[in-house]
């Protein structure tokens, strides 16, 4: 019966049956920080672009629709899936000056839950674009 007094080698055998269990926990947290951290900078990108979109245009109405259609299109084809995502567009379009474009909406992390973490979080980024200089102005001169 002394056998069963002997503990060689159980830290051994824990740690067989607990790496594999630690290793993939660790793998799903990896995955679950990856995805926010993408969604974050594709949410970037595509503040930019519309940025971009708004400070070429020569009215506000047109800057704003312009903002939007592109921020729309660039998160479909970036794959980040955002519910009601809001453009709002800031600034005066006289040469010189800045138009500032904020994206916001709501990124799905799918089986973020399972961590205890929310399902989906809100998301915003701004970027800012200067309007050239040297365009001409809105009568076409």
């Amino acid at each position: 019966m002394s056998w069963w007094r002997d503990q060689r080698g159980s830290a051994a055998a824990e740690m067989t049956l607990w790496a594999p269990v630690m290793v993939m926990a660790m793998v799903f947290v990896a995955v679950v920080v990856h995805r926010g951290v993408d969604a974050r900078l594709r949410l970037n990108d595509v503040a930019h672009q519309a940025a971009r979109a708004a400070s070429i245009e020569h009215t506000t109405g047109r800057a704003r629709a312009a903002a939007t259609t592109i921020a729309t299109k660039a998160l479909a084809e970036a794959g980040v899936s955002c519910r009601d995502a809001n453009v709002e567009v800031v600034g005066d379009l006289q040469p010189g000056s800045a138009v500032t474009v904020t994206v916001s909406c709501t990124v799905d992390l799918n089986g973020a839950d399972l961590l205890g973490v929310p399902a989906s979080k809100r998301l915003s980024s701004i970027a800012s674009e200067v309007v050239d200089t040297w365009r001409s102005a809105r009568d076409g001169t």
